[in-house]
């Protein structure tokens, strides 16, 4: 079964219970485009004296993304200040799964500097034995994640992660993320939905992981728990 099948199954199931969120989404977007507007409405009836240097920062701010530094420099300068010599330093990217480490050479505390200097989306940090990581947040999966990251339970029925197919001699759990309200699971969902998930469901994307994501947390031991201390007594 593909993906696309098994989350087509999943949204009949939940078609009722999300009827309600486009409710309060329906109603939240029209509430916000009120408030917009009056905003608006307001910042142009502000006199030009009264906006001054604000509103022209406004505008700057507005007309283009500003981004600072991912970590401040004086941070930085703290840390390396102590190195002596030069030092091994790696360029890691770390993906929403998955992680690259590549060496990037050997560098006193003046050229670790530089280098922040010339990346500053990346964070530095000290690593065992005195290494020097750059580190870059990426989101999406790495590309070993995209050919072998499988979704499924581990013994305890949490939601896993698994680095292969769930239940393989070589599988590896990449991470664990919430338990599973098991009961619930399978008293709502069809039985080859569940067989799905029990066998692992791949995901070779960002948007196919976090739909598996939204879709089970819904079934979370903390979510039903709410779920059944609301309900009407029949």
């Amino acid at each position: 079964m593909t993906v696309l099948s098994f989350w087509n199954q999943v949204k009949r199931e939940l078609k009722k219970r999300l009827r309600w969120k486009r409710r309060w989404i329906h109603l939240a977007g029209i509430v916000l485009a009120i408030g917009a507007a009056s905003a608006w409405w307001m910042l142009q009836e502000r006199p030009d004296s009264e906006q001054g240097i604000d509103g022209q920062q406004e505008r700057m701010v507005l007309g283009r993304s500003i981004q600072g530094p991912a970590q401040p420099e004086e941070e930085v300068r703290n840390m390396v200040s102590g190195i002596e010599g030069e030092r091994e330093v790696y360029s890691k990217k770390a993906y929403v799964c998955g992680e690259e480490l590549q060496l990037l050479g050997r560098m006193n505390s003046a050229q670790i500097l530089a280098y922040y200097k010339e990346h500053p989306s990346m964070t530095v940090s000290l690593a065992d034995g005195g290494k020097v990581v750059f580190t870059e947040s990426v989101s999406d999966l790495s590309p070993q994640c995209k050919h072998n990251a499988y979704f499924g339970l581990d013994e305890q029925g949490n939601l896993s992660l698994f680095e292969g197919v769930p239940g393989s001699a070589d599988r590896n759990v990449i991470r664990t993320f919430f338990q599973l309200n098991i009961e619930y699971l399978e008293s709502s969902l069809p039985r080859e939905t569940l067989k799905q998930l029990y066998q692992g469901i791949q995901v070779s994307d960002l948007d196919e992981y976090n739909s598996v994501l939204s879709t089970f947390s819904d079934y979370a031991v903390e979510e039903t728990e709410k779920v059944m201390q609301v309900a009407p007594l029949q």
